[in-house]
């Protein structure tokens, strides 16, 4: 009864247009106060100790490196890089904008800022070529999705948070599907540009190559500080994470000049209004955690799945299409925090690897980024192209179908996602 109270509370608040943080909040205080007899002391020093963890900090510091590469040139780089190893393929400035976006993924771990960096340079260079808009919006939207699963990831650290899972397991489990969802992508841009006969570019020499990986070589190697920093044991995922920031700062002022040290303020004040909207999101949402445990609501809800009978495989599609459904209507933090302690207790039950779940929610959530009605990148597409959110919906539809596919991959081949960190002994 009290699980009805609680959701239906909670979808109310929401229907109403209220921020989730807010309706999360509120959802909690309104009824431990009223239903229960919880001490308010009790919700004030889990709100403190709550974000009290360790992990939390590489959130801000991800941020801040992602926001120093992005408006630094370090996407102009990373595109001129890619497409002079595969421009002179079937759309290849199309297979360019995919393998873009995964190098670019691996150095910002947001998928938004992997579109709005790509995207505002590769677009219009298509369209110039003789791309359709659709084509490369099309590419750009779903590729700037490997944002949360290439390592690292800024959703991947708050399914730590909310699990007490391993951050270092997860980024390790992140890289081989990662590289994996790229190359669906890849496929679907190459078929369908050789269906159409889109423009191709000359093939460059391998003396372009070499000076095109010797200007990009100071961004991509910020990926082995955080990666081969973690593996090596040389630092924490947190620490890689203020590593990270630094670097950033450095090679975006010192190294490519393309940022001022006037513009750095500016930079360290979007960093922080975007750190502090998570960080509250994710305080309100360990409230709500610790509503749903106090009022024995998971435990109970895995109790209930396994006594009907309900398998691995059925838990998985019931897993899957719930967080699908959520992502109609919430961003990726938003679920991840919500959904995590509900689901994850069930998962361990049955016997799920924590890791291998905290994939699949990802892989969800990447799905979810790129759908109506909130797809984020749906939306931040349609700023880059002009276009409307219905017309971006029919032309990413090719790429979507690719990573629904590639989502039932994932979910039952566990292998994929935990052969890289079985093999580095991080799990």
């Amino acid at each position: 009864m009290s699980a009805a109270i609680i959701f239906v509370l909670l979808l109310v608040l929401m229907l109403t247009g209220m921020p989730i943080s807010i309706s999360l909040g509120l959802t909690v205080l309104t009824f431990l106060f009223t239903m229960t007899q919880v001490p308010i002391e009790s919700v004030a020093l889990k709100l403190f100790t709550g974000i009290e963890k360790f992990e939390i900090m590489a959130i801000p510091f991800f941020i801040l490196a992602g926001n120093f590469m992005t408006h630094g040139g370090v996407a102009r780089r990373m595109i001129n890089f890619a497409t002079s190893m595969v421009g002179h393929w079937y759309g290849g400035l199309g297979l360019g904008g995919v393998m873009a976006c995964a190098l670019f993924a691996a150095v910002s771990g947001s998928s938004p800022a992997t579109v709005v960096a790509i995207g505002a340079i590769l677009l219009p260079a298509m369209v110039k070529q003789g791309f359709p808009n659709k084509f490369g919006a099309g590419v750009i939207t779903t590729s700037g999705a490997l944002g949360i699963l290439i390592p690292p990831s800024i959703v991947m650290v708050m399914y730590s948070v909310s699990t007490n899972t391993s951050v270092g397991a997860l980024f390790m489990a992140g890289v081989v599907p990662g590289l994996l969802l790229a190359l669906f992508l890849g496929v679907t841009t190459w078929y369908r540009a050789r269906k159409f006969d889109y423009p191709r570019q000359p093939k460059a020499s391998w003396g372009e190559r070499l000076r095109a990986f010797k200007e990009s070589a100071w961004g991509l190697f910020l990926i082995v500080v955080v990666m081969g920093g973690i593996y090596t044991g040389i630092f924490t995922p947190t620490e890689a994470a203020a590593m990270s920031a630094v670097y950033a700062f450095i090679v975006a002022v010192f190294v490519y000049k393309d940022l001022s040290m006037k513009d750095v303020p500016k930079v360290l004040l979007n960093s922080a209004n975007m750190s502090a909207m998570l960080l509250y999101i994710i305080t309100n949402a360990v409230l709500f955690s610790f509503l749903l445990t106090n009022e024995n609501i998971p435990q109970a809800m895995a109790d209930t799945m396994i006594g009907t009978g309900v398998g691995v495989i059925g838990f998985l599609i019931m897993a899957n299409v719930l967080m699908l459904i959520a992502g109609n209507f919430m961003e990726p933090s938003s679920i991840v925090l919500i959904l995590a302690p509900i689901l994850f207790p069930i998962a361990v039950k049955l016997g799920i690897d924590p890791v291998h779940f905290g994939i699949i929610m990802v892989v969800n959530m990447e799905v979810g980024m790129c759908h109506p009605p909130v797809g984020l990148n749906l939306y931040v597409a349609s700023g880059i192209t002009k276009m409307g959110i219905t017309e971006l919906t029919v032309a990413v539809w090719p790429w979507l179908v690719s990573m629904l596919v590639f989502l039932v991959l994932i979910t039952y081949v566990p292998w994929i996602s935990l052969v890289l960190p079985r093999a580095l002994g991080v799990m």
